[in-house]
């Protein structure tokens, strides 16, 4: 996969991370910290310019070798909004990770439903998936609603499968394939 891949989300648009987008990464972590950090711990109120070209750089190594998928999202007026990727991909058994999250002053307005949906599709139509898993902690409330809305499927609670930044966390699975899309 070229990393010049943009996906289509209307009103939204998703491209792989590039390191123009770190200072407002920066500046979306810093504001949505309190909301995002219980459930991604990356999220912190410290976080730097430096943690955020780091983890750009490694991702547009891993979207380069097909390894990752992670994307920008923008509004129709170039404000970022959020990210939301896949990861933790198997090839034998076809099936990855979708994650996902969205800065605080842009929740509520169907941002990550939207990027999920695209991204999944990407998943299912360019890099072969057969099964895209979201799994998300007990309490998230709104994440289960993303995956709910983008038309995932739970199946269940698997114990100990998250580790938080307040400890290990059970965690709920949900689940895409192709026809779920339609």
């Amino acid at each position: 996969m070229e990393p010049d891949v943009q996906l289509d989300a209307e009103p939204f648009r998703l491209r792989p991370f590039a390191l123009s987008d770190c200072p407002v990464h920066v500046e979306a972590a810093l504001e949505s910290h309190a909301e995002v950090h219980p459930w991604l711990g990356w999220c912190h109120a410290d976080y730097t310019l430096g943690e955020s070209e780091a983890w750009v750089a490694s991702q547009i190594e891993r979207f380069r070798a097909d390894l990752e998928y992670q994307f920008a999202i923008y509004d129709d007026e170039g404000v970022f909004l959020g990210g939301c990727g896949l990861n933790q991909i198997s090839r034998e058994h076809g099936f990855a990770n979708l994650g996902y999250w969205v800065r605080t002053s842009a929740a509520g307005r169907g941002v990550a439903t939207a990027a999920t949906v695209a991204v999944a599709r990407f998943g299912f139509e360019r890099v072969g998936l057969l099964r895209i898993e979201i799994v998300v902690a007990p309490g998230n409330v709104g994440s289960e609603r993303v995956a709910e809305k983008a038309g995932a499927v739970r199946e269940g609670v698997l114990r100990s499968r998250l580790r938080q930044p307040a400890g290990p966390s059970d965690a709920i699975m949900f689940s895409l394939v192709p026809g779920d899309l339609e």
